[in-house]
């Protein structure tokens, strides 16, 4: 499909596409935050055959999962765990502590790379196409996303990109998608626990990842590079 086509499209009608064109080559990726669940709610409303996957760092909360096994038993679907390597992640530990993240930004971002971003490229050499919960509303960073482009030989699709907060919360409220549990106690961006917390009043959405960084940007390396730059995983 013409990707300018795909501008025009509702998330549903884009989800519909993904899975007719991509096929079992196609999958969701989740963090279960507000976004993710949302695509495959939309997703399993239009084939019961969904494939997600998540990253688990080995640092995630246990509300996430707690979370994991409420979208498996909710949808009927698996979901794909993908990890780090586990060498990798010792050599880090070991050479710079298990909380490296707090040394520098720097530090940070390697943390990110080994745990997120590397298993990330990993899973992605296993498929066509993959969709994300990213909207433009959510970050500067995230202004111009696209709902779908050629990342690396491999279609990006962002089905919820020119989605409001209140356009999720109330599809969340009609269709009763479940919510991860962190959401009830003020964090509007989830991660890893350690990384991550609730916001203050007047704080931007994702203020409570890496707070207490002052430069560096709030992204992981997953979608987008220090730059702002498109990450091509």
């Amino acid at each position: 499909m013409d990707l300018a086509r795909v501008e025009t499209l509702e998330a549903s009608e884009i989800l519909q596409w993904a899975l007719e064109a991509y096929g079992d080559s196609f999958a969701i990726a989740t963090s279960f935050q507000k976004e993710s669940t949302v695509l495959i709610d939309l997703a399993s409303r239009v084939t019961p055959h969904v494939r997600a996957f998540t990253l688990d760092t080995g640092r995630l909360p246990e509300e996430t999962y707690r979370m994991m096994d409420t979208v498996r038993e909710r949808y009927g679907i698996p979901i794909e765990v993908v990890f780090p390597d586990r060498e990798e992640v010792e050599r880090m530990a070991t050479e710079y502590g298990p909380n490296l993240f707090l040394d520098s930004v720097e530090r940070r971002k390697m943390c990110c790379e080994v745990r997120k971003v590397r298993p990330l490229e990993r899973k992605l050499k296993e498929l066509r196409a993959w969709a994300t919960g990213l909207r433009r509303e959510q970050a500067e960073t995230r202004t111009h996303i696209p709902k779908a482009g050629v990342v690396d030989g491999r279609m990006k699709i962002s089905p919820l990109a020119d989605w409001t907060a209140a356009q999720l919360d109330e599809y969340i409220r009609v269709h009763q998608v479940p919510v991860h549990p962190l959401y009830a106690r003020g964090y509007t961006s989830i991660g890893c626990g350690p990384c991550t917390r609730a916001i203050r009043a007047g704080e931007p959405q994702r203020a409570g990842r890496w707070w207490w960084e002052q430069e560096g940007g709030k992204e992981c390396g997953i979608h987008f590079a220090t730059d702002g730059t498109v990450r091509h995983a």
